[in-house]
Parts: structure tokens; sequence; C-alpha cells
């Protein structure tokens, strides 16, 4: 009895020392408001760091490479947030202006704030279809003002929808899916579908508190809910509760692998690795 009591208490020992390892893969810190994150191909993640809010020029990009190293990728931003690759290209949302960054870090104004119809306020996240052309949304004062702009590679930048539509209220995720632009609102918590084609809007399901990030993975969406730190997965028009425990899930990220949900915690400074299955 003595031996087994032994060997179970080390068989113990042992799995909380793996779980606490395994915990230690999926959590990285020390980042200062990290906002949205994105994995390229070789499996290297991008952090957008907010920095101070309102203090031009501490913003910046962090590398965490595939060994789990952080190095600074770009620097001498404003407030980044919002991240999407073309090719080997990153861009940016930069209050207000959006950055082209090259895989050397060096970056240039890609859409400047003169550039658009109506002055951006509040430029949050960024995505892009399949022909290239960038998709941003700008939350305005965070409760009304939003508008969602499309900017294609030439730089034009056209006006999609602004607040003089009724469910546009500050619009926060982008996902685009076909020709349709899926679009959660960080005031109302509603996910909506609009029609690239038609600009018609739709709504597609509620309940997802202060909507940031927005991904996709199978026939699920999932929706982070930045202002009470969780995820809600919606699967058949069903919306439920996938994680909970964070503090300020940001604009999530699907892996490259899409096995797991890349979540940033911008009022932890953690960057957390989310098993999907």
């Amino acid at each position: 009895m003595e031996n087994l009591r032994v060997f179970l208490i080390l068989l113990l020992t042992l799995i909380a020392t793996h779980s606490k390892a395994h915990e230690s893969l999926n959590l990285i810190s020390g980042f200062i408001s990290p906002e949205s994150v994105v994995q390229d191909a070789k499996g290297d993640i991008y952090v957008s760091e907010i920095g101070e809010f309102n203090k031009d020029g501490d913003g910046k990009i962090t590398r965490i490479s595939i060994d789990g190293k952080l190095s600074t990728f770009a620097s001498g931003m404003d407030d980044p947030k919002g991240l999407t690759f073309i090719g080997k290209s990153l861009y940016v949302t930069d209050k207000n202006r959006v950055l082209k960054v090259e895989s050397n870090g060096k970056w240039m104004v890609f859409g400047s704030t003169m550039a658009f119809p109506q002055t951006p306020i509040f430029l949050n996240d960024i995505t892009s279809d399949e022909a290239g052309n960038l998709y941003v949304s700008d939350s305005g004062n965070l409760s009304a003002g939003g508008a969602i702009f499309k900017i294609t590679q030439d730089k034009k930048i056209t006006l999609i929808l602004n607040e003089n539509t009724p469910e546009i209220l500050a619009p926060n995720g982008l996902l685009v899916v076909k020709n349709d632009l899926f679009e959660v609102d960080f005031a109302s918590g509603i996910l909506y579908k609009i029609n690239l084609k038609t600009k018609s809007i739709l709504k597609v399901a509620e309940g997802f508190g202060g909507g940031d990030g927005l991904i996709k993975s199978g026939d699920s969406f999932f929706v982070s809910d930045w202002k009470n730190g969780k995820i809600f997965k919606l699967q058949r028009n069903k919306v439920t509760l996938f994680k909970e425990g964070f503090t300020a899930a940001a604009d999530i990220a699907l892996s490259y692998d899409k096995r797991s949900i890349i979540t940033p915690d911008m009022k932890t400074g953690s960057v957390t690795l989310v098993p999907i299955h």
C-alpha cells in the first residue's frame, strides 16, 4: 500500500508539472496593451502593442517566434490595432491612418487621413479579401459615429457604410466570407452580414457584449467580448460561451494551423493560445 501511495503521489506530481508546462507554452506575457494578433505561415505571431493610449510614437509590432522569443518587428507607431497579412506585407490600423509594413519591419503610410472620404476617428480592425482589397472599421467614439471603409491595392478608399445606416454604431471586428463582410459592433454586441455588392445589412446574431475580434473556423464563428473578457461561439444560429476568464479579450485571430484562437488580453498584457478542439 505504501508503494502504491508513493506511486500515486509521483503520478499526480508529473500530471501537475506537465499541465503547468503546457499552460506556460500557451500563454505569453510582457506586452503593453496588446490589441491584435496574426500568425504567418512560418508560425511566427505578430502582436500590435498600443503602448500608452494617445501617446504617439510608442506603439509597435512585436514578433513571437515559434520558440516563444519576443522581438520588436516594427516600432515608432502611434496606437496600432488591427493586423492583416497580404502576401508578405503586414497592414496595420494606426489611429486615423493605415500602415503597410514590409518583411524587414520598415513601414509607410498606406492610407492617410486626408485620403478617406470622411475623416476617420478610431480606425480599429482590418481584414482583406482574396483580391487584395482591405476593409477597415472605424469605431467612432465607441458608441456612435462609426464607419466601414474599403481600400484597394492602388490606395483608393471608398465608404461602405457609416452612421447613416442605423445598425452602424461602433463597428469593430471584420471578416470577409465570399461576397459578404461580417462585422461585429462594439456598442451593440450584434454580428451583422453586409453584402458587398448591394451593401444590404442583415443581423446574424446578438449577445456578444463589447464585440471585438471575429474569426471563422469550419461552420462556426468565434467573437471576443472585450468588455467582459469572454469568447463566444456561434454555430447554427446558436450563441454559446466558449471561453471566459480574460480581463479584456481583444482582437482574436485563428492560428495558421486552425487549431487555436490566438487571444490578446489588453489589460493583462498577455497573449493566449486557446485550443478550439
